[in-house]
């Protein structure tokens, strides 16, 4: 865990506007007592758009001005709008990346002007980042292959869809997966592939998958709620919803897929709290106060055990948890379990 009070943040140079002088920025700041923050995110999946809602929810709660992007998938996009924040001069800048190995240039450009500029969600290779609140996602993906070889009684044929190839997410889950297969030789990975975390791409992957291997797919790992969808989509169609599917992050419609047994379960990655944290994070390096700059986002894994909290959270009881959402990031750093949303199976920070 890394602490620090990034007393050296400038609020004046934080809130330049582009063509604005620095004194004429921190005059802004200092009438309206607002921050603002960029982000630019991978894409609006499922996942970010619920990270969006939390992420404003905290953000009007403490007077802070978000400025949105999305990059579409596209690492020069996405290059070009931390380039853009960076020339508007917002106070910090959230970066949920589209590829692990970019935006090297944009980190450092970022750093010499003192703007903080933070990865959320999915890691930067770079020693240069202000701060970095990441998912456990080598954990999510033993947790959810674990719970496949437990269905499966440690033998069967699976197949696995994977995230967009390069990603943090995409490796890590993969990495996770892979640690508890060399558990169970008797586990045969028939496939794998990318469907971008989309559940159109994963319902097309999943047909030409069935028509290659037909009866033997005994199980569907993917790496994330949608495309787990997709598959089940697939699946559907071809007649064949006898096989188990398995997912990560807990989005609406894979909740409800577990409750009604179509998914045997998923790892809740609530997009409202963790980019909820992030903003938190990188609000505390503005303010110069002293935050962990480091903090994990370990998953909760979900089944028909519990399933029913968890969509009181993202679905049935929404607007009750975003009321509480504010209080709940300020305890959360302060545990430092930024996860914890009291799901059953979660231990009380």
């Amino acid at each position: 865990m890394r602490l620090t009070t990034k007393l050296g943040v400038v609020a004046s140079a934080g809130l330049l506007t582009l063509g604005m002088t620095a004194c004429g920025a921190g005059d802004t700041e200092a009438n309206s007592g607002t921050t603002r923050i960029g982000v630019t995110v991978y894409d609006m999946s499922s996942f970010i758009t619920a990270g969006k809602e939390g992420m404003e929810t905290y953000a009007k709660a403490n007077d802070i001005e978000l400025v949105w992007n999305s990059a579409n998938n596209d690492v020069s996009t996405q290059a070009s709008q931390v380039d853009s924040l960076i020339n508007q001069g917002v106070a910090a800048i959230i970066v949920v990346p589209v590829q692990a190995d970019s935006l090297a240039p944009q980190v450092a450009s970022a750093k010499a002007k003192n703007i903080p500029l933070l990865a959320v969600n999915a890691a930067l290779d770079t020693p240069d980042l202000a701060g970095n609140v990441q998912p456990d996602d080598v954990a999510a993906g033993a947790q959810e292959m674990q719970m496949m070889a437990d269905k499966l009684g440690g033998r069967g044929n699976i197949v696995v869809l994977q995230g967009p190839l390069g990603g943090s997410g995409e490796i890590n889950r993969g990495k996770g997966i892979d640690q508890v297969l060399a558990k169970y030789p008797d586990i045969k990975v028939l496939a794998k592939d990318t469907a971008n975390w989309k559940r159109d791409e994963a319902v097309n992957k999943m047909k030409n998958w069935i028509s290659s291997f037909g009866p033997e797919i005994n199980g569907v790992v993917a790496q994330n709620d949608d495309m787990g969808l997709g598959a089940l989509q697939a699946l559907k169609e071809a007649n064949r919803t006898d096989v188990p599917i398995v997912g990560i992050d807990g989005i609406e419609d894979g909740l409800n897929a577990v409750k009604s047994g179509e998914f045997i379960g998923t790892s809740l990655q609530n997009g409202t709290v963790e980019l909820s944290a992030g903003l938190a994070v990188a609000n505390a390096l503005v303010k110069g106060e002293q935050v962990n700059t480091e903090p994990v986002y370990v998953m909760p894994a979900i089944t028909k055990e519990n399933v029913d909290v968890a969509l009181e959270h993202v679905v049935t009881d929404r607007q009750k948890f975003l009321d509480g959402l504010t209080e709940l990031t300020a305890q959360n750093l302060k545990s430092g379990d930024i996860a914890y949303e009291g799901i059953p199976g979660q231990k009380q920070p």
